[in-house]
């Protein structure tokens, strides 16, 4: 892959040494999680999405889950010890991340934020995220995401 189309987060798996996969899909066919997950040949249980909230201390946090599943808020609350949490706007993605919606990694942010990552992802060798940018997936090891991360494993959805 040439330089100039690589995004942050693929500038730090690299750099940290995590093996990992760039898959390109078109993002012309959807963007939604199901219709990546179909376009890579993913079971969509392996291809995962990034979502970000706002705790009541207003503290940024950051869950990972399946793109067929949907967030528990309830369980994301739990999982990072807040009162509840809550979904940010749209518009607050990029500056707050400084990825667009579609694009959202979790490698890569502005900030290091407190990063949760479905339980479920321990059930594969591989997972798929989004690699930094609306068209790209990046497969790696999930123990390897945490280890980028700081993530931990936790129930986050129903």
């Amino acid at each position: 892959m040439a330089e100039a189309v690589k995004t942050n987060a693929m500038r730090i798996l690299e750099r940290e040494g995590v093996p990992h996969t760039v898959h390109i899909y078109d993002p012309d066919l959807g963007i939604d999680g199901v219709s990546v997950a179909r376009q890579l040949g993913q079971d969509p249980q392996a291809v995962f999405k990034t979502l970000v909230t706002q705790g009541k201390s207003r503290q940024f946090f950051v869950f990972v889950i399946p793109v067929n599943a949907t967030l528990s808020l309830k369980r994301a609350a739990q999982a990072c010890g807040e009162k509840s949490v809550e979904m940010i706007p749209q518009k607050l993605l990029l500056p707050t991340t400084g990825y667009v919606h579609g694009g959202c990694s979790p490698v890569g942010m502005k900030k290091l934020f407190p990063t949760f990552i479905d339980e479920t992802a321990q059930l594969f060798d591989t997972i798929c995220v989004s690699a930094g940018k609306v068209g790209a997936q990046a497969e790696l090891p999930p123990d390897e995401l945490c280890r980028v991360t700081g993530a931990k494993y936790a129930q986050l959805t129903d």
